[in-house]
C-alpha cells in the first residue's frame, strides 16, 4: 500500500512538472543589469561561408525554468532583402530577453534575391542542429519571427516545413511551433515587386529589381513558390500576424486571402487600421502583450 502511494505521488509530481509551465505573461520584465547577468552571448556565429551568414545567440541561464515552454526565438531583420543588419532591429528581440528566453538574432544574404534570402533561415536552423552540442537550445520548440522581409522568410519556412514541394528542407529534429510576423509578405509578392521596382526612390527601385534573379517582372508561377499562402494548411503552426492598414510597402489587401485561410482558434491577427509598415511605440508595446499571451497558449 505504501509503495502504491509513493508511486502515485511520483506520478502526480511528474505530471505537475510537465504540464505546469511558467507563463510569459506573469514573468516581470528584467532590467538591463538582470539581462546582462542572465545571458551568455555568442556574437557573429557563422552558419555558412558567406560573410553575411552569421547570427548572435543569446543563451539564457533561466530558459529551462519555462519547462515545456522552453522556446527558442529566431528573429530575422527587415530591409527589403537588400539592406539592414541584425543590429538594426534589436528592439524586436528585447522583449524576449526581458523574459529570459533563448534568442537567435540572425543575418542572411542580401542583394541576392528572395530565393537566396529565404534559404538562409533553413541553413541557420540546420547548422544549429548539426552543432547542437555547442548550443543548449531546444530545437523542437522554435518560434520563427521577423519584421518585413525577415517576417516573410520566417513565415515561408514555418508554413512549408511539412510540405515536400518547398525546395529548402529542414533536417530531422527541428520543429517550428509558432510564427510571429510583423508586416511580412504572405501573398501578392508580384504586387510588392511592382511597388518597389516602379518606385521613384532609386534605392527602393534597386531593391525591387533585386528581389528575383531574372530580368523584368518575375512570372507569377515562379513567385508562388515563395508565397506562404501556397503552403498554408491546417497542420501549420499557429501564426501571429501584425499588419497596418496604411502600409505603403506591403499593401493590406495582400493579406486578405491569407487571413481567410487562418484558423481563428489558434492564430492571432493584430490588424491596425491606421498602422503603417512599422508599429509605433504604443502599437509595439500592445503587440508584445498579445504575443506573450499567444505563446502562453501554444
Amino acid at each position: 500500500m505504501k509503495q502504491t502511494t509513493i508511486l502515485f505521488l511520483m506520478i502526480i509530481c511528474l505530471l505537475a512538472l510537465t504540464t505546469c509551465s511558467k507563463k510569459l505573461t506573469s514573468v516581470p520584465d528584467k532590467t538591463s543589469e538582470q539581462i546582462s547577468d542572465t545571458y551568455q552571448i555568442k556574437y557573429d556565429v557563422p552558419y555558412g561561408t558567406d560573410t553575411e551568414q552569421n547570427m548572435d545567440i543569446y543563451l539564457s541561464k533561466e530558459a529551462k525554468s519555462y519547462r515545456k515552454n522552453i522556446y527558442t526565438i529566431v528573429f530575422l531583420h527587415g530591409g527589403a532583402y537588400y539592406l539592414s543588419d541584425k543590429s538594426a532591429e534589436e528592439k524586436y528581440i528585447e522583449p524576449y530577453l526581458k523574459k529570459g528566453l533563448n534568442v537567435v538574432n540572425m543575418n542572411y544574404r542580401l542583394k541576392k534575391g528572395i530565393p537566396t534570402a529565404t534559404a538562409d533561415l533553413t541553413n541557420a536552423l540546420n547548422f544549429l542542429k548539426a552543432n547542437s552540442n555547442d548550443y543548449d537550445l531546444n530545437l523542437n520548440n522554435i518560434i520563427v519571427t521577423g519584421f518585413s522581409a525577415g517576417a516573410h522568410i520566417a513565415t515561408i519556412v514555418g508554413v512549408s516545413q511539412n510540405n515536400p514541394e518547398y525546395p529548402n528542407k529542414l533536417n530531422e529534429g527541428i520543429k517550428i511551433t509558432g510564427i510571429i510576423n510583423f508586416s511580412g509578405p504572405v501573398d501578392g509578392l508580384d504586387v510588392v515587386e511592382k511597388i518597389f521596382v516602379d518606385h521613384d526612390n532609386e534605392l527602393w527601385s534597386k531593391a525591387g529589381k533585386a528581389l528575383f534573379p531574372s530580368e523584368g517582372y518575375e512570372p507569377k508561377e515562379h513567385i508562388a513558390i515563395y508565397e506562404p499562402i501556397t503552403y498554408l494548411d491546417k497542420n501549420d503552426p499557429p501564426i501571429f500576424l501584425w499588419y497596418g492598414g496604411k502600409d505603403n510597402q506591403i499593401p493590406p489587401q495582400t493579406f486578405e486571402k491569407f487571413i481567410l485561410k487562418l484558423n481563428t482558434k489558434k492564430d492571432f491577427i493584430d490588424f491596425k487600421p491606421d498602422g503603417l509598415h512599422s508599429p509605433n511605440e504604443n502599437e509595439f508595446k500592445n503587440a508584445y502583450e498579445h504575443i506573450f499571451a499567444f505563446l502562453d497558449n501554444l
